[in-house]
Formats: structure tokens, sequence, C-alpha cells
């Protein structure tokens, strides 16, 4: 880095960890930080008490009204997070959400402050892993950040589940619904049914939730089934079960404690065999009937955590939270190469076999907060995270291990200052996060395919000392400015690396390819918000000097490749309320990102379809002719996209979709809704299909979206 690169990111006092760690919250009350805000909106994934207009960095936030809206054309998260997050790539339509990204880079899932995401061995799954009857808020924050630990490169999801305090005596809120293609054709119809039930009876308050969900076969456009993704799972023929449970306690006014447990479980029917499709003249897959081999594709998580806070401690705020995470993702079988085994071949035969995902996290998190300090309008907060995470990937079938069991521990210390002046139109905030890790893995030997290569175990250790630093500035009433600089951490998918070791005499405290990802993001941007008006924008780069890319083999299997990546983008938003029963939306977000591909230090390359999404707009209207009534319109648009990729024809041809939904509410009987998606019954070819180089080329790999699509739904709260 230059001196003058060196000072402009250093003057940006960023906010990167707190940019990425922007969002904000359900309306509560905010603790004294030398703000008069009341009814302050607040930050809750912050690790402090910040209210969100005081953080540099872009933020959205959507609430359990937004959710229930987008369910109507989607009942995945992901799917709704990436509808309103144009800089989060669009999704696969599948259960794997491989080559989906989030600024370019990987986001950190999380269910109330626990990690979802397993970068150790990334098998995309991390995004189903809780159904949205029992979430109540998304926070989404851009950009990489440190502030919540290792993952969020590319920024951090949320996902804050149902809260019965100040419930009024029992409340109930079941939501029945069905869907199907415009050809009502028997197998693509899909059930849901759930209740979420809240009890507050003072000192104590209850949360209890069931989902279930039976989803149909998809079509598209053209009315032809959709080629179901067999080895890597779909969302498509799958049932879906989410048990949720809540419960916390108040000492007092200033204590709580608070247990939370959700299993979420996803499988597939198994009764669904793709038909590859015709790239030659663009047909896509499709499915027919039968059985497959092996155990259907499947999502099986658990997810506990024990929450403490002490909101009067030694005059500042205290959180403390226990989590433990259990993960299992079973993919499709198949004979591919790569399973190969000579042990339990018969003559001239390839072994049937399939692989499972297990990932295991137990971690610690404390954090402490003080604002009665001698220079007013001063927080200080300090803490530590404490993380392990036991990750291997088995072949089930045969039962040997395609990635060594590999054991990542994590101690981190933080501290975070944050100083509001000129009547709290300036906020300047900087931290540091410390994080030592380990990673530990014992000797082994990788598989028949890659040689029954041995590798000498080893317990590599790394630290990294991560900054951020940024500036919020109130202009005029209305008007803010922001910059911001912070740097994000992540692990590699060591596991692809590891199974993939072929040359002898390798040792794991030497693969260089195991050393960490640090990603640096400097962001500008404004926010503007004056009557009916709100308006927000946002440049960013985000570097990275050894990062990573995922590239196909032979097989099209992905490995990972260590090299120098830049992307940059923009991001605007604005929502304008014409009148109170009418406001309009729109979002937009531009990516470019390059890569040190041929080793010959210039970054010129263009990343691929897996690391990198389309450009981007969203547009959405909503109106209430009455106060029973409501109507929306929403459009979203992916733009054409080139790749300077000679080898492989990866250029995107771009499309519009377009959804509509109408509901009425009604004073005894609850709320019905009706919402069409792809309304236009648009038949295309998802971007992963097109572009992505480990599909181009693949009579297997070219999927289409979904066609129209009807959903009735009914939904009280009582």
């Amino acid at each position: 880095m230059s001196p003058h690169q060196f000072i402009a990111r250093s003057a940006l006092l960023g906010a990167a960890c707190a940019a990425a760690t922007l969002s904000s919250a359900a309306a509560q009350p905010v603790p004294d930080i030398g703000i008069d805000a009341e009814d302050e909106i607040i930050v809750t994934a912050t690790r402090r008490a910040v209210p969100a207009e005081a953080l540099p960095g872009l933020e959205t936030v959507f609430d359990i009204q937004d959710i229930r809206d987008q369910q109507l054309f989607s009942s995945s998260l992901v799917d709704i997070v990436s509808q309103r997050v144009p800089s989060f790539s669009p999704t696969r339509q599948k259960l794997s959400g491989a080559g989906e990204s989030f600024r370019g880079r990987d986001p950190l899932f999380l269910i109330d402050g626990v990690p979802q995401s397993n970068p150790l061995r990334n098998g995309s799954r991390d995004g189903f892993t809780i159904d949205p009857a029992v979430v109540e808020r998304v926070e989404v924050l851009y950009g990489a950040n440190a502030i919540q630990g290792v993952g969020a490169t590319g920024g951090v999801i949320n996902y804050v589940t149902a809260d019965a305090r100040g419930a009024d005596g029992w409340e109930f809120r079941p939501e029945l619904a069905v869907s199907a293609g415009d050809g009502f054709d028997g197998d693509g119809i899909g059930t849901r049914a759930a209740l979420t039930a809240l009890r507050d009876i003072g000192p104590a308050d209850f949360v209890f939730g069931v989902a279930q969900e039976s989803r149909g076969q998809y079509f598209d456009g053209a009315g032809r089934s959709i080629g179901v993704d067999g080895a890597q799972g779909d969302v498509q023929n799958s049932d879906t079960l989410n048990l949720f449970f809540k419960s916390g306690i108040d000492f007092d006014p200033d204590t709580r404690l608070q247990v939370t447990v959700n299993w979420f479980e996803l499988e597939g029917d198994g009764d669904l065999i793709k038909v590859n499709g015709d790239r030659a003249t663009g047909l896509p897959a499709t499915s027919i009937e039968g059985d497959i081999d092996g155990l259907a594709p499947t999502n099986d998580v658990l997810t506990l955590s024990i929450d403490f806070t002490r909101s009067d401690l030694w005059g500042g705020d205290f959180q403390a939270q226990g989590f433990h995470r259990e993960f299992e993702a079973i993919y499709g079988g198949g004979t591919f190469n790569g399973f190969f085994n000579t042990g339990f071949e018969a003559p001239g035969r390839f072994t049937f076999d399939q692989s499972a995902n297990n990932s295991d996290k137990t971690g610690l998190k404390l954090t402490y907060s003080h604002a009665d300090l001698p220079v007013d309008g001063l927080t200080l907060t300090g803490g530590l995270d404490l993380l392990r995470d036991l990750t291997f990937q088995e072949l089930v079938q045969t039962g040997r291990l395609w990635v060594p069991e590999v054991d990542f521990t994590s101690v981190a210390p933080f501290i975070q200052a944050d100083y509001r002046f000129w009547n709290d139109r300036v906020m300047v905030s900087a931290g540091l996060r410390h994080e030592d890790a380990t990673l530990d893995v014992g000797d082994f030997t990788t598989i028949f395919s890659s040689g029954s290569t041995f590798v000498t175990g080893g317990s590599p250790t790394f630290s990294e000392t991560l900054p951020n630093i940024g500036a919020t500035v109130e202009i005029v009433d209305g008007l803010t400015l922001f910059g911001a600089y912070s740097e994000g951490f992540n692990m590699p998918d060591v596991g692809r690396v590891l199974r993939a070791v072929r040359t002898p005499g390798q040792s794991v405290d030497t693969l260089l390819s195991v050393e960490p990802i640090v990603a640096d993001n400097l962001e500008f941007g404004a926010e503007f918000s004056r009557g009916p008006l709100q308006i927000e924008g946002s440049w960013f780069e985000s570097t990275s000097d050894f990062g990573q890319r995922l590239v196909a083999n032979a097989a099209g299997i992905f490995e990972v490749r260590r090299e120098p990546t830049e992307i940059s983008g923009i991001e605007l938003s604005a929502t304008y309320a014409a009148r109170d029963d009418l406001k309009f939306g729109a979002a937009f977000a531009a990516l470019e990102g390059q890569s040190d591909q041929d080793g010959d230090g210039i970054v010129d390359e263009d990343l691929t379809a897996e690391n990198i999404s389309p450009d981007r707009l969203n547009l959405w209207v909503s109106f209430e002719p009455t106060d029973r009534w409501q109507l929306r319109a929403q459009t979203q648009t992916l733009f054409d996209r080139s790749f300077n990729d000679a080898a492989t024809n990866t250029d995107f041809d771009g499309f519009t979709l377009v959804d509509l939904a109408v509901g009425y509410r009604t004073d005894a009987a609850g709320r019905f809704e009706f919402g069409v998606q792809n309304a236009l019954d648009k038949a295309y070819i998802t971007y992963f299909s097109q572009s992505v180089p480990g599909a181009v080329n693949r009579d297997d790999r070219i999927y289409a979206g979904r066609g129209r699509v009807i959903t009735l739904r009914w939904s009280g709260n009582f």
C-alpha cells in the first residue's frame, strides 16, 4: 500500500466493522449513550448500542411484515434476502447456494447472533437453517467486518427470532398456504402450515413455533418440469420441518436469562430423476419420476443458545452468549470418478457413494459497553469471543473420510470506541479485533481418486489484528455523509484443499493454501431523508491480497484457487411515499471483480459468475386503497454481463421478472392473500446455468428458473 493510500484510508475513520455490523432492530429503548432518543431504533448486531443512523455504512433491515409479503413469492429466506438486497447474487433456486455471494464474497449467516456458515468445508447449505415463520426481523449488514468473528468477508445476514416480551396474554400466529404452477399439475402443488405461539407472564416469557412445508415439483415458463439437482440438493419436491422454542426470565428490570432452541430439517423426497438438457439447442434439464439411489439430500441443523444480559453492571451493559450448533448436510450420490475406490468396486464398475458435511460449533461471546465516562459523548465497548468448530466430510455409503476432521479454535478479544460530538451530528468510531486461531488436523490419507496420498498432520496458527475506523457527519438536517474502512477475516475452504492433496510429502503446517483470507473494505456514501423521500447510496472497494476463487475441475467439482482479488461496486436505494397509501421503492447494485489468475502480479482477469453477480435493479410499488386491501407489484431485472474468458461461452443474457400480490384483512378471520411469482410466466435459464464455467459446457447443469407460481395464504394474529 502506498503512503497516500494509507493516509486516505486512515483518514476515513472507518466503520466497516461497524458498517458490516450495521443493522437496526425493532424499536426499543437505547441505553444512555449521550443522546435523547427514547424511541431510537438501534443496531443489534454491532455488539454495542449505537443508533442505526449514526453507523457508517449501508444496512437493510426488514421486519415481520416485509418477510410475510415476500413469502407470497418464495418461502426461502435466501430468496427473500436476494430480492431485497441487489448486491446479493440471484439465487440458484436450489438447496445448494454454490455460486451465491454478497458483494462478491461470502456472507456470514447468523440466527440471533449464532453463526450458521461453514467456511472450513463450505458446502453452500448455510442459507437453509431456519423457517421464516419464527423470524420477525432480518438484519443485513454490508461489507467485510470482524465484529461477529470469522466469515463476514461480504457482510452479515442475521435472522432475529420471535420475541414474546410485551405479548398481551397468549398470542397466536397461524399460517396456511398452498401454491402451484399455473398449470395446477398435481405433482407441482405445495402446502405449508405454521403456528407460532407467544406468552408473556410477567417475569417469564415463552415462544413456541412449528412449521411444516411440502414443496411440489417445479415447472418453468414453458410448462416443462425443472431438472432436479440430485447431487447438490434441491428445494423442489422436498419436505421441511422446523421446531422452535425460546424462553426468557427477567430476574429484575436489569437482568435477563434467555434460552433458545431451533431444530430445522429439509429433506428431499427422493422420487425425481434428472433428464439432461441440450446446450446446443438451449433445452434445459427436466425431471421424471423415479427412485434415487442412496439417501435423499438433507439439511439437518440444531441451534442452541443461552443469553445473559445485565444492563447495570458497574455502570455499564454486559452481555454473554453461549451457543452450540450441530449441522449435517447430505448430498446426492452417484458413481462419480472422485469416489472411485479399488477396495469397493466390482470388476469394471465404479463405487456408488455420497458425501455428508458435518460441522459442530461451540462458542462464547462476552461484551461489555460503558457510556458513563469522563469524556462526554464517548462510549467504550470491549469483549472476548471463543469459538471451536469441528468439521469433516464423510462418504456415507463406504464410511470413508473425504475431508479429515478439522478442529478450528479461535480466541478473539476486541475493543471499540464511539465518540459523538457537535450536537450529535458527528460520530467517529474506531476499533480493533485480534484473532488468534489454530487449525488442528491429524495425519490422514486422501481417498483413492486423489492418489491415496499420505499427508502429515499439523497445527498451523494464524494471528490477525483487524481494524475498523469510520465516521458519519450530518451536514444538514436529513443529509448524512459517511466513510469507513474495515477488515474481515475468513478461513478458506480448507476441506477442498486437504481432500485434493496429490503430492507426496505434504504437511498441513506448510500448506500455504490454508492461510486465512483477510478482506479490506473501503466505503463512502450518503443518506438523505426528508419528508416522504429517503435515498441512500454507497461506493465500496473490497480487496484481498490472498483471496479465494472457486474453479470447477474436469469432473465439475469446485476447487479452491488462492490469488489476489479486487471487487468494487455501487449500491443505491430510494423510497418515496407519494401518499400514506401509496409508496414506491427502487434498489440498484453494480459490481465489478477481478483477480490475478496467472500470477503475474496484475489483477486483470474477470471473476467468474460463481464469484460475482450481475448488475441488478429491483423496483416495487405498494398501494393500500382502504385499510383492508393491499396491492403490491415488484420487478427484478438482471442485466446482461460479459466476462473476458476466451475459453468458455459464459456471457449472461439478462431478464426481468414481475411479481404481483393482493391481500385483504378482516377483523375477526385474519388475512387472506393471493400472490403470483413470475406473473408474466417468463421462460429463462438461471444466471448460474448460463455463466458459471463449471456449468456452461454441461448438459446436466442447464437449469431453467421457475415459471408462474400462484400462492394462496391465510394468516392470523390472535
